[in-house]
């Protein structure tokens, strides 16, 4: 949860009216490379859910993450609900191992009723165009994507573009706090 990356989506949303609260997972805290079973991952998005709505309980409450967090955050509400979860945010979301493209990681997808959003960079190798478009098409109105031109998995991009990975954050981020205006009654959100 301080990896950089995170701590500027933090700040970043805060500037745009938007509350984050970020956990780690416990192999993270471990200090352990290989990511936690599944079960073990979608036990603490549940903790981290139920924490966020004890303390902000009168708010809207949007799940969702960078990479793994996304994609155990959609597991999870793909098994049960979230209470008090009205819409999964993906900052990034892998949908297959970097050069084998395919659709499998998303088939738990169609068990999510709740509106979700894609961030996703051109170039992201874990996210193949050519298997997220028609993934998101078929999800229909639950899924909206945002494409970010000549990003990658961490929405870096070329120098050759002209643009900094400041701006293509903040452009990341600006659809997201519009996206919630639509999926939620943020208080003070910009008509």
């Amino acid at each position: 949860m301080d990896h950089p990356f995170m701590v500027d989506v933090a700040r970043e949303l805060a500037l745009r009216g938007v509350a984050t609260l970020r956990y780690q997972f416990p192999y993270i805290e471990r200090g352990a490379r290989r990511p936690d079973p599944p079960q073990l991952a979608q036990a603490t998005v549940r903790a981290a859910v139920a924490a966020t709505l004890g303390l902000l309980p009168e708010l809207p409450l949007i799940a969702g993450g960078k990479s793994f967090g996304g994609r155990m955050t959609s597991q999870t509400q793909a098994k049960a609900s979230l209470q008090g979860v009205c819409g999964l945010a993906f900052l990034g979301f892998p949908l297959h191992p970097a050069g084998r493209p395919t659709q499998d990681r998303g088939e738990h997808l169609f068990d999510i009723q709740i509106p979700m959003l894609f961030l996703q960079g051109t170039r992201d190798t874990l996210a193949a165009l050519d298997q997220l478009e028609p993934l998101c098409k078929k999800l229909g109105r639950r899924a909206t994507l945002k494409l970010f031109a000549d990003a990658d998995h961490s929405f870096r991009v070329p120098a050759r573009t002209g643009r900094k990975d400041a701006q293509v954050l903040g452009d990341v981020l600006d659809a997201l706090a519009a996206w919630l205006d639509g999926v939620t009654d943020r208080p003070g959100k910009k008509s």
